[in-house]
């Protein structure tokens, strides 16, 4: 006999940061409670940013994140740019695609082997996983390795990059840098390729969902830093109407905001999103990797996005291949950018999704206004919502099984609790002074 069923997790294992899950689903498979509950204390990023000089705008909101550094220097000098009306050009533009392609091949790597492989491979952990799968755990650490590297040659260092700047970067990379990485990504690409083979014949469970997929869409290139922002079941926007058509909003349960369509819908950014919208503008060699792994893409399950940030794996390592055997070293990568007052906003592709960054800027170049919207905080609702569905397919299923089942959903997202605690709005009220 079905009975409730309370699957309570108080710390979420292989995400990055420190959330919980509560579900409550009655033996007639109602879900009467379900909370993705992120209670890291919030960082309050903005409030930091105000009154600090756009040119410290890069460097600090690198510090959001150890994984992603990259995504958030991203938006932040392309929407400073934006605020004085200047858009880069090469060779600025693609150095920034291709520090870009170093992130996204750590960042995937690290999920797909190190976060997530364990839940389909049956292990608690990949130090567990590693005594009977030694050679996918090496792999992974070689993998990430080369992007590691590639962002350090970049950036100045492999975390939290010193060299980007608002207008480009301090220096530009030395052809040579450049070229002694090949040997290890051409190795890295025939990885990737084999990661792509190895996690297409997981057992997936069979969940598909009608998401509202949001992401970046460029009409010559595979979304990283520029386009413009469309949906599957909206209009395309400008990242100047981006805040017209999504919000955010405070929940009782949660440190990170959960931002949701104008109206309430819930909405899905990420890998899926992308190969939905984009599929076609991979690289040749990720395009060719995605139709002949067996499994069908784009998809709107879940659980394959796995396999989805494998394919973008292989496409960061070709095109950064293909940029480097072209790269011919510049006098400068640093574009001239005019302080003036105004207002900027961007968004680029973090690897867990679009990352939207606003900026209020003075006559002097000083921060009045910021406002960051990172990807989990855009995904949180969904994964809620995604819980909701899921929960009463298991209730056959004991307690452990079901709870690693939905902690597995969790992890589909890669969520980035820490990023996503970045803000909480705070009232100071100052008591009247006394005229005695």
């Amino acid at each position: 006999m079905k009975t409730e069923r309370t699957i309570k997790v108080d710390y979420l294992a292989r995400v990055e940061g420190e959330g919980a899950l509560d579900i409550v689903v009655t033996a007639e498979g109602e879900v009467t409670d379900c909370r993705l509950r992120i209670f890291e204390p919030p960082r309050f990023f903005e409030a930091f940013l105000q009154g600090k000089s756009r040119e410290e705008v890069p460097d600090v909101t690198a510090r959001i994140c150890g994984i992603c550094p990259v995504a958030y220097q991203m938006s932040s000098a392309h929407a400073l740019e934006a605020a004085a009306g200047v858009h880069m050009g090469e060779p600025i533009r693609t150095l920034r695609r291709l520090l870009y392609c170093g992130e996204w091949i750590e960042s995937h790597v690290l999920h797909v082997h190190m976060l997530h492989a364990p839940d389909f491979l049956g292990y608690e952990s990949a130090i567990s996983m590693a005594a009977d799968h030694g050679d996918v755990v090496k792999r992974a650490l070689r993998m990430k390795k080369a992007g590691n590297d590639l962002v350090d040659i970049i950036g100045g260092r492999s975390v939290h990059p010193v060299s980007v700047r608002v207008g480009g970067f301090s220096r530009p990379p030395r052809k040579r840098e450049l070229k002694r990485l090949l040997p290890d990504l051409e190795r890295t690409l025939d990885d990737a390729l084999d990661v792509v083979k190895f996690f297409a014949t997981l057992d997936f469970p069979d969940k598909e969902i009608y998401y509202d997929f949001v992401s970046l869409s460029h009409p010559d290139e595979y979304p990283m830093n520029e386009g413009k922002v469309v949906s599957s079941k909206g209009p395309s926007v400008t990242f100047d109407e981006y805040e017209d058509h999504y919000r955010e909003e405070h929940v009782a349960h949660s440190n990170a905001l959960h931002s949701r369509r104008v109206g309430g819908g819930t909405y899905h950014v990420g890998p899926l999103a992308r190969l939905y919208h984009c599929m076609d503008r991979l690289h040749p060699t990720a395009l060719q990797s995605a139709r002949e792994c067996g499994v069908p893409l784009p998809t709107t399950n879940p659980f394959v996005s796995i396999v989805v940030r494998a394919v973008e794996t292989v496409h960061a390592v070709a095109e950064a291949i293909d940029i480097i055997n072209g790269y011919n070293e510049p006098a400068s990568a640093l574009q001239e950018v005019p302080i003036q007052a105004g207002r900027g906003c961007w968004a680029t592709e973090a690897p867990r999704g679009l990352l939207y960054h606003s900026y209020d800027v003075d006559e002097s170049g000083s921060i009045v206004k910021a406002k960051i919207v990172p990807p989990t905080s855009q995904n949180q609702p969904q994964i809620e919502e995604d819980l909701r569905s899921y929960a009463p397919e298991l209730m056959d299923l004991d307690q452990e099984d079901m709870t690693w089942k939905l902690e597995q959903l969790v992890r589909c997202y890669d969520p980035c609790i820490s990023c996503a605690t970045h803000f909480l709005k705070v009232n100071v009220i100052h008591p009247p002074v006394s005229s005695g």
